[in-house]
Order: C-alpha cells, then structure tokens, then sequence
C-alpha cells in the first residue's frame, strides 16, 4: 500500500500578510494617519509660536489637544466594539482632514486666532480619541490569527517610519512655505488615510456584546466598566496592561527629560547628542519590531514581557553611570530593540487571545493608562533630575526590576503564549 507524507505547512514570511489587498490598505492607512499626526505636531506647534510668540500658549493649545484625547478613548474603544473599528477609522480620518483643512484656510486668510487654535487642538484630540483603539483592534477582522505577529510587525514598522517622517517633513514643509499650508497638507493625508480603509470591505456585524446584551444596550458607561473589568480580571492580561504602564512610566520621562539631561551634562554633547539618542531608541524599535516578525511563532509572551522589563531596568542603570557618548547610544540601541521586540508579541497576544467583541475597549484602557503614566513620569523625572541624572535612571531601574519580578511570581503569566 502506498504511503502519503503530509507537509507540515511552511510557517508564515514577515510579507506573507502584504500579499493580502486588505492589510495592504489599513497598512497604508495607518501609515498616512500616522504621518498626519506628525504634521499635525509641528503645524500646531509653529502656528501658535509664529502667531503668539509664546511658548505658553503653546502649552495651552497642546493640552486642549491631549486633555480630550485621554479623557475620551475609553469611549471610542467601547463605540468600536458597538460599532466597527473600520468605521470609526473612516469616520475619525475624514473628520480630521476637514479640520485640518478648515484652519489651514484659516490661517492664509489671516483670521486664525490662539482661541481658535485651541478649539481646532481640542476638537483633533477628541476625534483622534476614537481613531487610535481602533487602527489596533482592527487588525484581527483582516488578517488570520496565525499571521497577526508579522501583520503587527509590518504595521509597527511603517508607524516608526511615520513618526520618524511626519515631524521632518512637516517641519521642511513649513520651511519652504507657511505654516497654513503644512495644515493643508496634513488634511490631505487624513483624507487618504480616510479613503485607503474605506476600500476595506466592511466585515460581517458583530457579535453581541459580552455581557448579553442587544445592539440597544447596555449603556455606554456600563460597556465601559464591563471593559475595565474583564481587563482586571483576567490576571495575564492585567499583568500585560500593567507592564504597558510602567514601561510608559519610565519611558516618557527618562526618554524625553532624561535624555535631554544626559545629553547636556553628563555627555556635554548637546543637541546634536540627543538627536543621536532619539535616533537610537527609534532605530533600535523598528529593528527590534522586524527581528520579531522575522521569527514570528509563539513564544511565552509571558517571560518576554519580564525579559524586557529586566532588559531595560538593566539599561536604565547603566545610562546612569555613563559619560561616553558611543556607550550611551548602544545602550539606548539596545533597549528600543527589546521594545520594539517584546511589543510585536505582546500586541499580537492581546489581538489573538481577547473577543473582538471587547478587543477595543481592551486596548482602549491600555491606552488610557499610558495617557496617565506620561505626564506622571515627567513630573517624577524632571524632580529626580534636579538631584542628579544617575538618580533619575536609577529610581526608573528600580520600577523596573520590580515589575519584572512581579510579573515572575505569576505562573499563568509565565506560561502565556
């Protein structure tokens, strides 16, 4: 009798979800929407300071625009699960191209006024509120579970891209023209952005929500709530959400104060040593967020998130002690490599093992608390480095290496795949 040997499948390329029409348009869609909030940043900021000339007002019209982002997201992740992701992305997209455009005419007519910039800054938070759970937790409507790793890792790829593009090119685009005309082109990547997911045919309705009820209930607070606690319950997911949050902690301050410390006194290498520190952390990302998708499969995400916990207390600590600017780049290399990594694995965790009936309100409270964690961790950090920049990164290790051992003593943590 004749045998027949069965091929196991050949496990999933980093551009096998390319080859889907789908992922090719969120990939771009995200991409542009990423890229406009880039332009939005230096449009908003040189706006405000050509018009005011006060760094002040800057602030004001930044925290109109962060203030309704925070407040609001746990609304727009539970209107993605009533709703769709997709929808609320076309929605946001094309809501933020109309304002952009609006104070882009504003401003070449000359009748843009620091309170109408605040407005336009708080209507974008409010909008963008609704985008970002949603660009995540659409992801599993349009690709297979078993390529989310490398689908994550492509899109992770093109937001570093973007974040990296979007501020250089707004800033050369003010440069060569106005700072109006950067509005203008800022509406035209949401609008494209709006356009690429609306081609993405609308995924079947979705299930009724967890907790039993119609498509006329429950109650928007209730389908909040029931969000914040299926997030607590479930103690792997708490442990990824809470890991989240501190590396937020000590990733807004010790990246942004800290750097910015090191760089003028213990390095004395000025701007152009925290340009290379930026660079670093984000080119170690996308690195890292490569790496991971080239690897793919599914390993404990478990350990991972204690690996890179203990990677960058590790790091912290040693930027502490360091007056050597070569030494201080591959450390800070070193530790976007873990981060861009471990999040490739930890996102596809969350996308993979949540319904998508709760997926975004999820991500929504994960959001939520890295809003929290952000200005916390400035505060912190901008105190500590009045003492000295080694307190700083030493106090930040310490978080660190608590939150890895935390995260150790739970076996199922550890034994999360």
């Amino acid at each position: 009798m004749a045998t027949t040997t069965v091929t196991a499948p050949a496990p999933p390329r980093l551009w096998t979800p390319a080859r889907n029409r789908n992922f090719r348009l969120l990939w771009a869609g995200q991409s542009l929407s990423l890229l406009g909030d880039g332009f939005s940043v230096i449009a908003f900021s040189w706006i405000t300071l050509s018009l005011t000339h006060s760094t002040l007002n800057l602030g004001y019209v930044l925290t109109f625009q962060a203030v309704p982002r925070a407040l609001l997201t746990l609304v727009g992740g539970s209107l993605g699960d009533r709703w769709s992701p997709r929808a609320l992305m076309v929605a946001s997209s094309w809501a933020r191209a109309g304002l952009m455009a609006a104070v882009g005419v504003a401003g070449l007519t000359g009748s843009l006024t620091v309170w109408l910039l605040c407005a336009a800054a708080a209507a974008f938070g409010t909008v963008d509120a609704f985008f970002q759970p949603a660009r995540v937790s659409v992801l599993p409507s349009v690709v297979d579970k078993e390529i989310l790793t490398q689908a994550n890792a492509l899109l992770g790829t093109g937001t570093r891209i973007s974040a990296v593009l979007g501020p250089a090119v707004g800033g050369l685009v003010v440069a060569l023209s106005d700072a109006p005309v950067a509005f203008l082109v800022d509406g035209v990547c949401f609008a494209l952005c709006g356009l690429c997911v609306s081609l993405i045919p609308a995924a079947v309705r979705k299930p009724a929500p967890a907790g039993g009820g119609t498509s006329d209930g429950p109650s928007l607070g209730a389908r909040i709530r029931e969000g914040i606690r299926y997030t607590w319950d479930d103690p792997r997911l708490r442990t990824v959400v809470l890991l989240d949050t501190a590396v937020n902690f000590c990733y807004a301050g010790p990246f942004t104060v800290g750097f910015a410390t090191l760089a003028n006194s213990a390095l004395h290498g000025g701007s152009t040593t925290l340009g290379l520190l930026n660079g670093a952390l984000a080119g170690g990302a996308m690195l890292g967020t490569l790496v991971g998708g080239l690897l793919g499969g599914r390993p404990r995400v478990g350990l991972l998130v204690a690996a890179l916990a203990g990677w960058l207390a590790v790091g912290m600590g040693t930027l502490g002690l360091l007056a050597n600017t070569p030494a201080a780049v591959l450390t800070v290399l070193a530790m976007g490599f873990g981060i861009g990594f471990q999040g490739v694995f930890g996102l596809s965790w969350i996308q993979r093992n949540i319904p998508k009936d709760i997926l975004s309100r999820v991500i929504s409270v994960d959001m939520v608390l890295g809003y929290a964690a952000a200005p916390l961790s400035l505060i912190t950090c901008g105190a500590l480095a009045k003492v000295s920049t080694a307190a700083m990164f030493t106090f930040t290790a310490a978080v660190l290496a608590v939150t890895a051992l935390v995260v150790l003593s739970s076996r199922p943590v550890r034994e999360m795949r």
